[in-house]
This record gives C-alpha cells, sequence and structure tokens, in this order.
C-alpha cells in the first residue's frame, strides 16, 4: 500500500515561502480571556494524579528540569490552534473564550498538555509586543484552568538563521516570564527543523544556548517531519553533540500499520535520548472518519508497546474555510483542513473517542475496525483494493449478525489479483507471532475465488507474501466460517487482512471478522 503523503511533509515544503505577517496584525483587536480559574492546586483530574510532580502545582513549588522532562515525556497532549484561526490566526484573532471552551474540550478528552506554536512574524520581532506576550499569559492561564500545562514551539515560518543575535533575544523575552513557571514543561526551538540546512544548524549550535541560559530548567527540543523520520533525527543529535537536546521530538504520518517498527527506528537513531511523538494524524479530506481513528488506534497502541509515553494529536479540531491565513501555501491545502478530532462545528469524529479511551487508561481494541459491517462507509476503516475489477458494497438486507455485511457480486480479476476490502489489526505485528483470523461468508451462484487472506509486508512496505483461507462453495451455500492460522514471517512489521472475491459471477457476502 502507498503511504499518504505526510502533512508534516506539506507543511516543511511551505513553511519558507509563508513567512509574511498577516494583513492587519499589528492592528487586530483580541477579545478579552475571562478572568482564570483561581486556585491553588491543581484540579483534580485523573491526567494530573498520574503525573505526581511537583509541575502542576501552582505558586508553590518551582519547575524544575527532570519535573518538566518527566511531565513531557508522559504528557497526553493534544495540539492546538482554534478551529477558526490556524496558525498565526490564532494570534491575530486571539479568541479567550474559544480557547476557553476548547481547552474544556481538550481536558475532557483526557489530555494534560497543550503544544502551541509562537510565530515571531505574530508577535513582533525582534521585540515581542506587549499585546501578544499579554495574549500568551492569557493562554497560559486558560489552560491551567483546565489542569493542562503547555508545551511552546518557537520559531515556526523562519527562515532568519543568519540573525542569531535578534533572534536569540526574541526567544528570551519570551520565554524569560515562564523560566520556572509549572504551567509551562518544555520548548521546542524550531519546528520541524532541516538538519540538511548548513545555516539552520549553525543557528541551532548557537540558539540553544542562549535559551538555555535563558531558562536553564526548561527541556529543549527540535522536532523533525515526516519525510525527515528517524535519519534527520540522527543527524540532528550527531551535528548537535556540543549543545544536545533534553529528548527528541519525532512527527509521524507515515503507515500506521508499520508504525512500532518506524517508532523503534527513531528510538534507535537517537538512543539513548527519549523521544516523543510530538505530531501524529490522518486527515480526513480524503480518506474517512473510519481510516482516522484505526491510524490513531495503531499509533497510540504502537507506541505504548516502544514505550514512548507521549503521542500528541494534529489537531483538537478541523479548520473552517478561511481559519488558515490565505497568505500562507498551507491554506492551499484541503488536507490540512481535516486533521481534527472534532470537526470544524464541533462535534466529535470516531478519532475523540480512540484518543479518549488512551488517555483515560482504557483499552484500544479492533473494535474500531467494524469488523461486522455495521458502520456507515464514512465511519469505517475497511479500504477498497484493485476496486476496478469488482467493488464491495455495504449492505443492509444480508448479514450473519448484526444488520450489516459486504457484498461483492460480477466480479473480475487484475493481473495484480483479486480485487478486496482490507483493513489491518491495531496491535502491531512482530516476526514469528502466531496469527488467527476468522470470517463468515454466504454464497448464491458463486463461482471463481472467494476467500479471506493475511497479506504481510516489510517495513519498507515489501510485500512478503499472504496465508489465505479455503474458498467459499461454488453455487449457494449458507453462512460458513472461514479461518486462518499463520505465523508472521521473518521482517515482518505490518500484515493486512483481505476479504477476496474474483472470477465471481454470482454474490458473495462477507461478514463478523476477527483477530487473535
Amino acid at each position: 500500500m502507498k503511504t499518504v503523503r505526510s502533512r508534516a511533509a506539506i507543511v516543511v515544503s511551505s513553511l519558507l515561502l509563508a513567512v509574511v505577517t498577516p494583513a492587519g496584525e499589528a492592528t487586530a483587536a483580541s477579545r478579552p480571556s475571562p478572568a482564570p480559574k483561581t486556585t491553588t492546586t491543581v484540579k483534580a483530574t485523573k491526567s494530573t494524579a498520574a503525573k505526581n510532580t511537583a509541575v502542576k502545582v501552582q505558586g508553590e513549588v518551582a519547575a524544575t528540569l527532570k519535573s518538566r522532562l518527566d511531565a513531557t515525556l508522559a504528557g497526553k497532549t493534544i495540539n492546538y490552534y482554534p478551529s477558526d484561526a490556524g496558525w498565526s490566526a490564532m494570534w491575530t484573532k486571539y479568541n479567550g473564550d474559544k480557547i476557553d471552551a476548547d481547552m474544556a474540550k481538550a481536558a475532557k478528552l483526557g489530555a494534560d498538555s497543550v503544544r502551541l506554536i509562537v510565530f515571531p512574524q505574530a508577535f513582533g520581532y525582534p521585540t515581542p509586543k506587549a499585546e501578544y506576550t499579554e495574549k500568551l499569559r492569557k493562554f497560559v492561564s486558560i489552560a491551567d484552568s483546565y489542569g493542562l500545562t503547555v508545551k511552546l514551539t518557537l520559531f515556526d515560518w523562519w527562515a532568519g538563521y543568519t540573525d542569531v543575535t535578534r533572534s536569540a533575544a526574541w526567544a528570551r523575552a519570551v520565554l524569560t516570564p515562564y523560566a520556572t513557571d509549572p504551567r509551562v514543561i518544555a520548548v521546542e526551538v524550531k519546528n520541524e527543523f532541516n538538519p540538511n540546512d548548513a545555516a539552520a544548524v549553525a543557528w541551532a549550535k548557537k540558539i540553544i544556548p542562549a535559551i538555555r541560559a535563558a531558562v536553564p530548567q526548561m527541556p529543549l527540543t527540535l522536532s523533525v517531519d515526516a519525510q525527515g523520520g528517524a535519519p534527520a533525527m540522527a543527524k540532528i543529535k550527531s551535528s548537535l553533540r556540543g549543545t544536545p537536546l533534553d529528548y527528541y521530538d519525532f512527527h509521524f504520518y507515515g503507515n500506521s500499520e508499520r508504525s512500532l517498527a518506524e517508532i523503534r527506528k527513531a528510538q534507535a537513531a537517537v538512543a539513548p535520548s527519549p523521544i516523543v511523538i510530538g505530531e501524529t494524524g490522518l486527515s480526513t479530506a480524503s480518506a474517512s472518519e473510519g481510516e482516522q481513528a484505526a491510524f490513531l488506534a495503531r499509533v497510540l497502541a504502537a507506541a505504548k508497546i516502544a514505550k514512548v509515553g507521549s503521542v500528541a494529536p494534529w489537531t483538537l479540531s478541523d479548520f473552517s474555510d478561511g481559519a488558515i491565513p490565505s497568505n500562507s501555501q498551507v491554506s492551499k491545502l484541503p488536507a490540512q483542513y481535516k486533521y481534527g478530532l472534532y470537526r470544524a462545528d464541533g462535534t466529535a469524529k470516531a478519532s475523540a473517542s480512540v484518543v479518549r479511551t488512551a488517555w483515560t487508561g482504557g483499552a484500544i481494541t479492533n473494535s474500531v475496525l467494524d469488523l461486522g459491517f455495521e458502520a456507515v462507509s464514512t465511519s469505517s476503516p475497511w479500504r477498497p483494493y484493485l476496486a476496478e475489477a469488482g467493488a464491495a458494497v455495504r449492505v443492509r438486507d444480508v448479514a450473519h449478525t448484526g444488520s450489516g455485511s459486504a457484498r461483492f457480486s460480477d466480479t473480475g480479476r487484475s493481473r495484480s489479483g483479486l480485487p478486496s476490502v482490507r483493513t489491518a489489526p491495531v496491535t502491531p505485528v512482530l516476526p514469528g507471532q502466531k496469527w488467527h483470523a476468522e470470517a463468515w461468508a454466504k454464497g448464491r451462484d458463486v463461482t471463481g475465488s472467494n476467500e479471506m487472506a493475511l497479506s504481510w509486508f516489510d517495513v519498507n512496505d515489501k510485500w512478503l507474501g499472504q496465508v489465505s483461507s479455503k474458498s467459499v462453495a461454488p453455487g449457494d451455500s449458507n453462512w460458513t466460517k472461514l479461518t486462518i492460522d499463520a505465523t508472521a514471517p521473518a521482517g515482518a512489521t505490518s500484515v493486512q487482512l483481505h476479504l477476496k472475491s474474483g472470477d465471481n459471477s454470482g454474490t458473495v457476502w462477507f461478514d463478523d471478522v476477527s483477530f487473535s
């Protein structure tokens, strides 16, 4: 299967084209935020109890490097822009009431921290404008009132690598008020850093020590985009040996079926330094909401096995038309508007339930995969394969249990194989694992090949082979269970389950699939 082009890879190509400050920024009116909810200790939420560190106690104990780093590595972090004001527009069109409502929503998901991106162009450079530092102060206060700490990302939409002195001064001005403030737990110096840019590396070698001098108790990191991946992380670590980071930030938008292998490659690239997954997600502009939910379920499950404690979905909400500044190339990319756990109208997608389950201690199971074909197609992660030779249709008039099944009729074949619908388990695949799969099938006037199959792939998406069930009996048949017992071959990092029908002039129905 081809990997969908990543959000991060798209964005990084546009960053240098998007450094112009939005029109009207200097005079944009900001709505005052509501008075912060006062308290001397953090709200008694599940997220704060899990931390049990000094970081979450207001005004009583100063944050330390260790307490902040511990909180960062375990953080249930959500990436955030308001649905109606993305990227720099969040600051130029600051709306405290909207932010308050969104932070309440994030806390109900189980989040305990929020990633916030601060743009030099919007804030005023090289001297931040008082209006904008006050907006940041208000945001931190609002987030804190819901038990959320803040991770700050600096220098997005930035290419001023020759201006070390002024960029260091800007960073100090933004960060110094939070030097020991427990509400701010980490700083990402540059979003999606390119270690192949010599000017960027030279800048990083100077700006990191300058920031450390200003806020020595603040964990520092750099992130890489999805295309750079583990090799870029290794290059950052090698280039910055004299000015090491406290942890590394991996942005993952690859194939979720192989996410465990990719996460482990990222870990190995910077070991023994820890990593977080600072961005991950799938846009529903082209994928179904069910696919998005399954993507996040797989990544969260893989991260748990790899012992990566912080996975941050991109992003809380979809963006409405016009929400992304029009002078940015990002605004011209339809995928950018549909990564949210919530739609722009505030209603939840299936992915919100997946994230809430993970963040509140529940178990994410294969139930997210719609294995009984009960969901509508837009809410299902099943995907067609070789549909031009015969596409599956969801029906409600025939079912093994429940009300729905998948039906193939009058199918052919292509040079690549038989048409099918496919999905992949939430549980990551390891070589040597034993797998059992079941599906129920029924036929009418059946011809050709109609079966279930498990197909194995390596980390580079190379097909390693498949194991098939018996075929559905020719002619007419009642519901019959198809089974597969197989062992993942050497090098396998993912498996797909296919329900196939080829050269079939009749009709076959599939229902009630299971993995174990």
